[in-house]
């Protein structure tokens, strides 16, 4: 094959990066559709194990976070990611995101996002290796969202998203794109925290319910999937050291909110496709292996007068749900009005398609723009 086949469509169909995992037997990942939808796009929360839930709030956090915005000092940014993805297999799949934010006075803002995920070219062959025609599959995502603070130290936010899948690009048959509404609920609480000699340090906790929307059928209807509905919580404390430097301590927890599939006959799975999305988040707590779903993402961030970051974070994820395991590295650079954000993975599996991820993340600030052109 010049470039790769419908193998790699198919793995991702099944369920993107956990879908490796399924080449194991004892494995069984949740699957769901539009799996793009899970991937960290921005270079700060990837360098710290794909985390974002309870830092300090940034450009990105309509990812991790929007309700992280009404605390944010800037009044309004916009930020361009870029992710090659699957490297070590792969040379074309991408995922691009832009972000942004607006604050309306002091206590809410809107912010939006675009995500557009390619799968780069696919060749179709038919069963005996007959070149069929390429096609480029693709997935993209528009949201908005508003936040509100609802006191000196709490916020809330609410998220509406379009999704748009195209597995097939028009060339298989009895596959059609698939489209979607969701929403995202969320949640943020910080405050200072005073140390005996020392400055003011910041306390703060986050949650994020994301993709409660409608399931997604590439059939038309005959069978639906999940979306990715994510529960995420997370928790953080900045520590000023001085007048310069500072540094911070962040974990996330994360759980898909759908239920496995256990079922074994084509009866079965059907029944399993026919589950409601409000259903399948109640069934997901109900899973024999509800701890064993959970991942776990920790990481720290050094900041430099506030204009230079070094970060590092780990990720986990059980054998059972993905086997997802790796260190992640990054620095940030931040002039007058704008940010450039670097992060790297390295997995710890050989057989981790994630290893050597590259991400890249180019901020501005749109209110420091302003007072320059003035």
């Amino acid at each position: 094959m010049v470039k790769k086949t419908t193998a790699i469509l198919l793995l991702f169909l099944c369920g993107g990066m956990s879908a490796f995992a399924q080449l194991d037997k004892t494995l069984n990942p949740l699957i769901t559709g539009v799996p793009s939808l899970s991937i960290a796009p921005d270079a700060r929360g990837g360098a710290m194990g794909d985390l974002g839930a309870a830092t300090t709030p940034d450009v990105n956090s309509q990812y991790w976070n929007p309700a992280k915005y009404a605390f944010i000092d800037d009044q309004a940014g916009v930020s361009l990611s870029y992710t090659p993805w699957l490297r070590k297999l792969v040379s074309d799949i991408n995922l691009a995101y832009v972000a942004g934010y607006y604050k309306i006075g002091d206590k809410q803002s809107v912010s939006g996002s675009l995500r557009y995920f390619s799968l780069g070219q696919v060749e179709l062959r038919d069963v005996n290796g007959t070149l069929q025609g390429d096609t480029k599959p693709s997935e993209f995502s528009l949201d908005v969202a508003y936040t509100r603070k609802l006191s000196e130290s709490f916020s809330a936010g609410v998220t509406l998203r379009y999704v748009h899948s195209d597995l097939g690009g028009g060339m298989i048959s009895d596959m059609w794109p698939a489209s979607a509404f969701s929403a995202d609920i969320s949640a943020f609480y910080t405050r200072p925290i005073s140390l005996s000699g020392a400055l003011d340090g910041k306390f703060a906790l986050g949650m994020n319910i994301s993709n409660i929307g409608s399931k997604v059928s590439y059939d038309k209807g005959t069978t639906k999937q999940f979306l990715p509905t994510n529960f995420r919580v997370g928790t953080s404390y900045e520590h000023p050291i001085d007048q310069l430097n500072t540094i911070s301590i962040n974990m996330d927890i994360s759980k898909l909110l759908i239920p496995a599939d256990s079922a074994t006959t084509v009866e079965g799975h059907q029944a399993y496709s026919d589950i409601s999305m409000l259903s399948g988040i109640f069934k997901s707590f109900g899973d024999k292996d509800f701890l064993k779903r959970i991942q776990l993402s920790v990481g720290a961030e050094y900041i430099y007068n506030k204009q230079f970051a070094v970060r590092a974070g780990y990720f986990y994820e059980s054998e059972l749900n993905g086997n997802r395991k790796y260190f992640t590295f990054g620095a940030g650079f931040k002039m007058n009005v704008f940010k450039l954000d670097a992060a790297y993975v390295v997995a710890t599996s050989q057989t981790n398609p994630l290893d050597q991820t590259l991400r890249f993340t180019l901020g501005f600030d749109l209110d420091g723009i302003k007072k320059i052109m003035e």
